[in-house]
């Protein structure tokens, strides 16, 4: 990986993408300079997170107010986010696993419960079900979409009698097959909560992500299509999940409204700060720009890489792919990534060990299974800048990089 894991490293103030994320093609002094201010090729990252002046603005506000850790700020924030998806409530959060593991606990996940998952995603959907005393069963992946392949999971059904939910994950910034994974979970009176960490505006025939399950959850990660620096949300139109993962994520206190320590269940301090939400609803704003620009950037590739041996990201008919990241695959990855690495052009490899693989789970009953479409993709993927930040130098410099990698071939 020749640049910074946007699952784990990097931050709101590294880079220095476009002001208004709506010009995918023009530097962000308004040139398409292909030198930095020291003479010398500006490196292209795999990520640019960025903030505007009006959510520093919004941020100061909150600072020299009373109310750092929780309150309006954070109470607005989940309104308009829930508004967004499309559903009636929303619940902030500390970040994205903790919006997981309160959704599944709130749904009553208990020991001997399993949940079907996909083995082709950050590790923290597998780990949110082990948290709240589940088992993840693995079925495997549509080999073009990467995300959950129905007919695998009916499969797991038809073999198991212990499956109380699915935890579908939009990978990549494309939905998984709502429709048919919700007609398998309605069929048997399974759950589903939708990890939609990745796909902030991703749809399926005009219905955002979000929309689909019992309960979505979000992560805001400085790397996703929007940030709040760490934070997480869940989306619901069931009181009951909302109820009762407000009062999780606040140390299992009473909604009611009386406030004060009368803590009526378990829980955990999940809460998010309302410095991040202050920066959340400003990047809300922005959300449909940051997703525009993602999008013209995939359409520049998808174009310049036709005639290439090169799987590009497929979108199914009536799907809307949000870019999260833009993800090819190549029998060659290392080298195309060498490539790539010369040009100074960043790149990731999300993910080169499925989770079933990782030892972490060595002792998971599923652990063993075999996944072959999974652990193929887990060989061959590669992820290329995607984020607003691009120019049109940038996309040139991406696309020469492949297109001369495989010409020499």
């Amino acid at each position: 990986m020749t640049e910074p894991n946007p699952e784990t490293d990097g931050g709101i103030d590294s880079g220095g993408g476009s002001e208004s994320g709506t010009d995918a093609g023009v530097g962000t002094d308004g040139t398409d300079s292909e030198l930095g201010s020291n003479g010398e090729p500006t490196p292209v990252p795999i990520a640019d997170p960025e903030l505007s002046a009006d959510a520093i603005e919004r941020v100061e506000s909150v600072l020299e107010s009373d109310r750092l850790a929780d309150g309006p700020e954070v109470r607005a924030f989940e309104d308009e986010f829930a508004t967004y998806c499309g559903a009636d409530e929303g619940v902030a959060t500390a970040n994205g696993t903790t919006a997981l593991h309160a959704a599944l606990e709130a749904l009553g996940v208990q020991d001997g419960d399993a949940v079907i998952t996909s083995p082709f995603s950050f590790v923290a959907s597998a780990n949110a079900i082990r948290l709240a005393g589940g088992t993840p069963v693995f079925a495997d992946i549509d080999p073009e979409t990467y995300t959950l392949d129905p007919d695998a999971v009916e499969r797991v059904l038809e073999e198991r009698d212990d499956i109380v939910g699915i935890l579908p994950v939009h990978l990549y910034g494309l939905p998984a097959d709502m429709p048919a994974l919700c007609a398998l979970a309605d069929e048997r009176d399974l759950f589903v909560v939708e990890d939609a960490c990745q796909a902030h505006g991703a749809a399926i025939d005009g219905t955002r992500v979000g929309g689909f399950g019992d309960a979505a959850c979000f992560s805001f990660y400085p790397t996703k299509n929007m940030t709040t620096g760490e934070g997480g949300m869940i989306v619901t139109d069931r009181d009951d999940i909302a109820d009762r993962t407000a009062s999780y994520v606040n140390h299992g206190r009473d909604t009611s409204g009386t406030g004060g320590y009368d803590h009526v269940d378990l829980g955990h301090n999940y809460r998010l700060t309302s410095v991040a939400a202050a920066i959340g609803r400003v990047q809300l704003e922005r959300l449909s720009q940051f997703n525009r620009a993602r999008r013209e950037n995939a359409a520049v590739y998808d174009d310049r890489f036709a005639d290439l041996p090169l799987e590009t990201p497929t979108v199914p008919a009536g799907s809307r792919h949000v870019y999260h990241q833009y993800t090819v695959r190549t029998d060659d990855r290392d080298g195309l990534e060498t490539t790539l690495s010369e040009r100074e052009v960043g790149t990731g490899v999300y993910y080169e060990t499925p989770i079933h693989r990782l030892p972490a789970y060595e002792t998971v009953s599923t652990a063993a299974a075999t996944l072959p479409r999974a652990e193929r993709a887990a060989d061959e993927v590669l992820s290329l800048p995607v984020h607003p930040g691009l120019s049109e130098r940038d996309r040139r410099i991406v696309v020469e990089a492949v297109c001369d990698h495989f010409a020499s071939q």
